[in-house]
Order: structure tokens, then C-alpha cells, then sequence
């Protein structure tokens, strides 16, 4: 051909060496949304109890034993077995899906405590509020506290000795609660059942966060 090179005719092109592969990286699964959420009530009501029954952790616990520095000022009146009590909060885990994580911060029950629930509510996204269902004007203080800071929350009716003499609208009559609210029957020490009323508490979130943004 004219005008070609003769040093090159005859020859091909070299080729180009092809690039190493390189396997894709697997992509991070993403992490879980993580819930705070308070379990709330009064004093002796099933708290701590709860907390380490639904944990997937060792709850970490802040108990010290009853001593008679609190003769008088406790009230253990239909408690009176109780020997020791929350001083700050527990503190559990639960997965309930890949895609959600609830930590879960038990408050502390004793009247001189309470300054802390201020503390523990920043940046809680609900709450349990626990009913013994011996002595229900012991969580009075916990709906109203809720209540106030309009932080959503269920009732859990804690059957002490898987008694339950009353059906939830008893309670919600007794407690004065609206009928949005679910008051629900359980029992603090089987994980099944403390795990149906933290997923009701999910439920009621998510109409919650729905109805807002309408």
C-alpha cells in the first residue's frame, strides 16, 4: 500500500496485556437502625425482670440490696419479698429483625431516682410502660410522665404469678388512658411475651411516624 512503512508492513499491532482482574468487593451489609427504648414503672413492677428476659446480652444491671435506710421511705407494700433494687438503670438488646435493634434502658422505680428519667429519656423513641397488676397506682407517675413529653408508649400488665384478674379495659379505665393506647396483659419473666409488647410498641412507631407525615 502506498505510504505505508515498510519496517511495520507485514506485522501486526502489539497487543495490549490485559488489566489483572479484580473481584468485586462485597458490599457492607448495612448496619441495623437502632432504637432506644425506655422500660418504665413503678417501684418493683418487673423492670430489671423484663429487661434481662428479652436481651439477647448479659443485661448489665445496677441493683444493690434494700437495706434499712429505706424503712420509710420505700413502699413495699404487696412487695415485701423484694430484696434489692434498681439504683440507675439496666440495660438490654434485641434484635427483632436485620434491619432493627432495640436497646432497651430500664428505669429506676424508687421516687428518689426519678431525677434520672430526664436523662434516660433523651433521644428514646418509646416506651413500656409496666402495670403490676397488684398495686396499678404504683405506674400512675409513668403515664403521666410520658404523657407530658408525648413520647409514645404501650402498658404492659405484669400478672404477677401468671395471674391476671383484670382485662386490659379494666386497666385503661383505672389508668385513665385513651383508647389509642394498647394495654396489653404479659408476664416480665417469658421472653415471648415481653417481645410481643416491645413489637407492639414498634407498630404503634411506625402509625405514629406514618400519621405524621400526612
Amino acid at each position: 500500500m502506498a505510504g505505508s512503512d515498510p519496517a511495520t508492513r507485514g506485522t501486526s499491532a502489539p497487543e495490549t496485556p490485559d488489566a489483572p482482574h479484580t473481584p468485586h468487593a462485597p458490599q457492607a451489609a448495612e448496619a441495623p437502625e437502632a432504637v432506644k427504648i425506655l422500660i418504665a414503672g413503678g417501684f418493683g413492677v418487673g423492670k430489671t425482670t423484663m429487661v434481662g428476659s428479652v436481651s439477647e446480652i448479659v443485661p448489665l444491671r445496677t441493683e444493690e440490696p434494700l437495706t434499712s435506710a429505706g424503712l420509710g421511705v420505700d413502699d413495699l407494700e404487696g412487695i415485701e419479698e423484694k430484696r434489692a433494687t434498681t439504683v440507675a438503670l439496666d440495660f438490654g438488646r434485641i434484635t427483632l429483625s436485620p434491619e432493627l435493634v432495640l436497646y432497651l434502658f430500664g428505669t429506676p422505680g424508687q421516687q428518689r431516682f426519678w431525677f434520672m428519667w430526664n436523662d434516660l429519656a433523651i433521644g428514646a423513641l418509646g416506651a413500656v410502660v409496666l402495670i403490676d397488676v397488684r398495686r396499678p397506682e404504683s405506674s400512675f407517675a409513668a403515664v403521666d410522665f410520658f404523657e407530658r413529653r408525648g413520647i409514645p408508649f404501650v402498658v404492659g400488665v405484669n400478672g404477677f404469678h401468671g395471674r391476671h384478674p383484670y382485662t386490659p379495659e379494666e386497666i385503661r379505665d383505672a389508668l385513665a388512658l385513651p383508647e389509642r393506647t394498647p394495654v396489653l396483659l404479659c408476664d416480665a419473666r417469658e421472653r415471648g411475651s415481653c417481645r410481643d409488647v416491645l413489637i407492639t410498641l414498634i407498630d404503634e412507631l411506625i402509625a405514629s411516624s406514618a400519621q405524621d407525615r400526612r
